[in-house]
């Protein structure tokens, strides 16, 4: 086979030619590798920027928090923490905070003519003062559970909790079972522990005072070192409950958000397939336009092999405007994909982030499937005999 006689320079000069002369056909074929391309390119990107967000908010919380809840006994009965639950696990070496929380049986209501069956899902719980700080919560509005309003007959809502009841500020009053209660403040969203959204928290003295409370907490909360996070969790059981710790059921929080991390990995995988098949089906796109192209440019064909064009000119030729066809088709997916990664993270307040190999693979991925597409085509141009081409009507 002879090597070919045209320069790299005029390879790319006659490629684009040839799909100048054919601008809307080009367009619509060049469309479907672009939509595959940007498919693939704004789902990796947006899986990765919902991913850092994740990150970020792990960062931000910490994922040293481990909650120890009363489960039930091997005989199936429920388990009662004990009273000095935080006083001894603040006695384990590495932890730093511990606090705690306590279920309260009470019924809450906006007003006293609300029937008492209706409780808009909100329950109340006992708190420790130092709960807040060692959670990472904020109030929203109003103050927080202190010293001296710990044993008065006050509340603090959940932002969940605040909402359901129709309470929008500090200073308004609810009922308890019978007794009515002051809101001195409302918790912005507890990231970590979204459950206490829902609840009215009241503190430990008052709890005992007004509503029957044991004092038996139902939830221990404690923070302790990164690098002994996971020493504390093998021992924290024993250490609220020495005789039984199967009673005592140990978590950490983030790692829900560790999971829903993983699960987004998984649906990214699920997205990309799509992206690939819609690229594949831009492929068909591109390798049909060559087909046609050839047949339709059989006389260009002959012409130039009977002025001297060998089989490897027209080889070239038409796997350059496939590549050609193929690249303009990825470059713009590739745009399009990371402007569609960029304007959902910002809607979402989300940190965008587009990795360079999403970009890279995505225009290798092109090349290749402008390769496969045009080698079919290019090599039925290169057989045409000059004669046959030029009697092609």
């Amino acid at each position: 086979m002879k090597p070919s006689r045209l320069s790299p320079r005029d390879v790319l000069r006659v490629g684009a030619v040839g799909l100048r002369a054919r601008r809307t056909r080009v367009v619509l074929s060049a469309l479907g590798i672009a939509i595959g391309i940007a498919t693939m390119v704004a789902v990796v990107g947006l899986s990765e920027s919902s991913r850092a967000d994740l990150m970020a908010q792990l960062d931000r919380l910490g994922t040293n928090l481990l909650t120890a809840s009363a489960g039930e006994d091997l005989g199936g009965k429920p388990v009662k923490l004990p009273k000095t639950a935080v006083a001894m696990v603040e006695r384990i070496g590495p932890v730093q905070h511990a606090t705690a929380t306590g279920e309260v049986d009470t019924r809450i209501r906006r007003s006293d003519v609300v029937p008492k069956e209706r409780t808009a899902g909100v329950t109340t719980q006992a708190a420790r003062t130092d709960l807040l700080s060692t959670l990472g919560g904020r109030v929203a509005r109003g103050v927080w559970l202190n010293t001296a309003n710990e044993r008065l007959p006050v509340t603090v809502l959940g932002s969940v909790a605040a909402e359901r009841i129709g309470v929008t500020r500090p200073g308004e009053t609810i009922m308890m079972g019978d007794l009515r209660v002051v809101v001195v403040g409302i918790l912005e969203p507890i990231e970590l522990v979204p459950n206490l959204d829902r609840v009215a928290l009241v503190g430990f003295p008052a709890a005992e005072r007004h509503f029957g409370f044991d004092g038996h907490p139902t939830t221990v909360f404690e923070r302790s070192t990164d690098a002994s996070v996971e020493d504390v969790r093998a021992i924290l059981a024993r250490t609220i409950s020495p005789g039984d710790g199967t009673g005592v059921r140990v978590s950490r929080p983030s790692d829900a958000l560790a999971a829903k991390a993983a699960t987004d990995k998984g649906l990214t995988t699920l997205m990309l397939g799509l992206g690939a098949v819609a690229l594949l089906v831009g492929g068909v796109g591109v390798a049909n336009t060559m087909v046609i192209s050839v047949l339709e440019r059989r006389q260009e064909i002959g012409l130039r092999r009977s002025l001297g064009a060998t089989r490897g000119d027209i080889r070239i030729q038409f796997l350059t405007e496939s590549l050609l066809l193929s690249a303009l088709g990825g470059a713009t997916g590739a745009v399009l994909g990371a402007l569609a990664t960029y304007g959902f993270a910002r809607v979402q307040g989300w940190m965008a982030v587009v990795p360079p190999w999403s970009l890279a693979g995505g225009l290798a991925a092109t090349l290749l499937i402008g390769v496969l597409a045009g080698l079919y085509p290019a090599v039925r141009a290169s057989r045409l005999h000059p004669t046959v081409a030029l009697n092609a009507t």
